[in-house]
C-alpha cells in the first residue's frame, strides 16, 4: 500500500498535463484504464473479464498483450497519445511489463 501511494504522489508531482493510465490485476484478471485526474473521469478502460477474452482460453501473459493492444485501439479513438504510467504497488515486471511493452509498439508514450 506504501509503495502505491508512493508511486502515484511522484507522478502527480511530474506529470500534471497528462492522463493517468492506472493498471491494477487480481490472480486471473487484469484492469486497465485511462484516467483525467482533473475531471476525476475515466476516459478509456480494458479489462480481461470482457467478452471477447472470455470466449478463448488463453494464458494470462497473452491476456495482457491482447489488454494492452485493445487499450491502445480504444486510446487512439478518443485521440490520446500521451499518457502517464501508474503501475500502482505492482512491480514492473511480468504481466505489467508485457502490457506496458505492448502499448509502447501500439503507440502510446510514456
Amino acid at each position: 500500500m506504501k509503495r502505491k501511494l508512493r508511486n502515484r504522489k511522484k507522478l502527480k508531482k511530474v506529470n500534471s498535463n497528462r492522463y493517468r493510465l492506472s493498471v491494477s490485476k487480481s490472480l486471473k484478471n487484469l484492469f486497465a484504464q485511462i484516467i483525467d485526474d482533473k475531471q476525476k473521469k475515466t476516459l478509456v478502460s480494458a479489462s480481461s473479464i470482457e467478452k471477447e477474452f472470455n470466449k478463448s482460453k488463453t494464458k494470462k501473459l497473452e491476456k495482457s498483450n491482447l489488454i494492452g493492444e485493445l487499450l491502445a485501439k480504444r486510446a487512439k479513438e478518443k485521440n490520446i497519445s500521451n499518457v502517464y504510467f501508474d503501475r500502482g504497488e505492482y512491480k514492473y515486471h511480468g504481466r505489467i511489463k508485457a502490457f506496458a511493452e505492448t502499448l509502447r509498439k501500439k503507440g502510446l508514450k510514456f
